[in-house]
């Protein structure tokens, strides 16, 4: 591959339009759209769940040619109940990508997402190939439950001092069950508590993202939204039936769009073998492995392989 310098990313752009969008059960999506009113749609699915879309991610975008729509999925960012689990499942979530393509009269869109987001989109294409003309994926987690006990366990093989930092900021009695136990502290009534364990959490998962180490989280409102929703997701194996497949089971024939996954040999947080996993199910998939690299799309690296994944979607 061609290396692009980390400086040409395409510059950061204002959103020209801005919205709310009820959905169902109570939920109203916010969304933000960018670029080329006229352009080619592309729809960007931010990571957790619950960690929100942010502008930075159009810088991997000509605003020029596309047309980027980004939404906070149920109870991330300025969605609405912030935090609410209530109705809030993967099938909901493509639901939600579905009513939001109408809205806003989007034929077929592209789909980028990472990590979390690239979870989402294969579940979306799984169910609404129809709509979808081609798919950019980072960091893909599965939501098996071999990653579900790599993130809680078998980090601590490389991020040993991370882990015990996490594990030990729960009380003692909950250290032999820490996903449930995080689930009970971020549910707590004292908002002092959820925030300090959504502090704990975030920053266990921003020292395993990066080569670089992390640069961690305060005690906000949006570390917990994060982490709540992360834990939530886990406990429920991400809302597969297949839980030893998860989003490989939304895949039941071979995707006849063209999609690239940028994957980060040292990704950590989501492990190289379950790109391979996916590429044996979709042999046309461009799988990208980046050296030097972890599971940030903030990694220059890995930022100079999106940029140049995006521009040559434009033939597509």
């Amino acid at each position: 591959m061609d290396k692009v310098e980390h400086s040409q990313q395409h510059p950061r752009y204002q959103a020209y339009d801005r919205g709310y969008l009820p959905v169902t059960e109570g939920h109203t999506l916010y969304y933000e759209q960018a670029g080329n009113p006229a352009g080619v749609p592309v729809v960007c699915l931010h990571g957790g769940p619950g960690a929100g879309s942010n502008a930075w991610t159009r810088r991997f975008f000509d605003l020029d040619h596309y047309r980027v729509i980004q939404f906070d999925q149920r109870g991330a960012g300025k969605s609405t109940p912030s935090g609410s689990l209530n109705a809030n499942t993967t099938a909901h979530l493509v639901a939600d990508m579905e009513a939001l393509r109408t809205e806003l009269g989007v034929e077929r869109w592209l789909v980028f997402g990472g990590s979390w987001g690239a979870t989402l989109a294969l579940a979306y294409v799984g169910a609404h190939e129809a709509s979808v003309r081609g798919v950019i994926l980072r960091g893909l987690f599965l939501g098996r439950a071999s990653d579900r006990r790599w993130f809680l366990d078998g980090l601590k093989q490389f991020y040993p001092d991370a882990h015990d930092t996490w594990l030990k900021a729960l009380p003692v009695s909950m250290r032999d069950a820490p996903l449930e136990g995080y689930q009970r502290q971020l549910n707590s009534r004292n908002s002092a508590v959820r925030l300090a364990a959504g502090e704990a959490w975030a920053n266990y998962e921003a020292a395993c993202s990066s080569l670089a180490g992390g640069s961690g989280f305060g005690r906000s409102e949006g570390a917990w939204r994060m982490a709540r929703l992360e834990a939530y997701y886990l406990a429920n194996h991400c809302f597969f039936a297949d839980n030893q497949r998860g989003a490989l089971s939304a895949i039941v024939h071979p995707p006849k769009v063209p999609g690239i996954l940028v994957h980060g040999r040292f990704d950590m947080i989501c492990p190289l073998e379950g790109a391979f996993a996916l590429k044996e199910l979709w042999p046309t998939l461009d799988v990208q492995v980046i050296q030097q690299a972890g599971h940030s799309a903030g990694e220059p690296a890995i930022s100079e392989a999106l940029v140049q994944a995006v521009d040559r979607a434009k033939a597509w």
